[in-house]
């Protein structure tokens, strides 16, 4: 009943929907879970931010688009795709394994192992621009690189999460949120070796599309997700805010 009872304030603020179809949302995957709780009758689209990007700019039709860069809504602000972008959360990097940890990884000197498996974001997406960002930071920092065999490069954090999930690697680089929504698929390295002045915070943005069908609703979750009440369905979906 508790949970019931959050969710109702929340689909009331966001007012979503109307006529013409539910509001459509396109958001990082890492977005998932808190999003569809904020408002279960919106119409999402979650993926790699830098391809829901890419899909705007191509003329693809949303109402309002999330980001875990602030890379790709500032673009689409310069673009005058999107209205002005707001910052609405931050998320941190862990460091994942399967469950039983068969790599026997312990933090990022794990990686520099040449017979572990790693998977990471690939290139352009957030998540993977992030993680690069990180092992970078711990090389210079110990004086060599990695040396992990990247066995996969995945378009979004749910799918580094699903191939550590299902033993396809001994170790990913994601989001402390996907931990959390994992529910005991992966196991989280307690911090990921220390190095808290490289690691990388990712920032999340989101805006209003211009030329949005349901530009009223559009507003309406933009001002949900960074109410108190969206605020507190952030935070405990493991988010850290701005």
């Amino acid at each position: 009943m508790k949970r019931l009872a959050l969710l109702v304030p929340l689909v009331l603020l966001a007012g979503c929907g109307g006529g013409g179809g539910p509001l459509r949302v396109d958001a990082a995957s890492s977005l998932t879970d808190v999003f569809e709780q904020l408002d279960p009758d919106a119409r999402f689209e979650f993926g790699g931010s830098d391809q829901l990007a890419f899909q705007l700019e191509q003329g693809a039709k949303a109402d309002v688009y999330a980001s875990a860069s602030p890379k790709y809504t500032e673009k689409l602000y310069a673009e005058k795709l999107v209205e002005k972008p707001r910052v609405f959360a931050t998320n941190s990097l862990v460091l994942i394994v399967p469950r039983g940890n068969p790599g026997h990884v312990t933090g990022l000197r794990s990686l520099m192992r040449p017979n572990v498996k790693l998977v990471l974001g690939a290139k352009g997406v957030p998540v993977g621009d992030y993680s690069r960002r990180l092992l970078a930071g711990f090389c210079g920092h110990a004086k060599r690189c990695p040396r992990a065999r990247i066995v996969s490069e995945e378009q979004d954090v749910k799918g580094v999460v699903a191939k550590v999930a299902l033993g396809e690697a001994d170790a990913g680089i994601v989001y402390a949120t996907d931990v959390q929504a994992a529910g005991g698929k992966v196991l989280a390295i307690a911090n990921t070796g220390g190095l808290n002045s490289v690691e990388p915070t990712a920032t999340y943005e989101i805006a209003v599309v211009r030329g949005a069908k349901h530009r009223s609703a559009a507003g309406k979750f933009v001002a949900l997700v960074t109410s108190a009440a969206g605020r507190a369905a952030l935070q405990k979906a493991g988010f850290a805010l701005p």
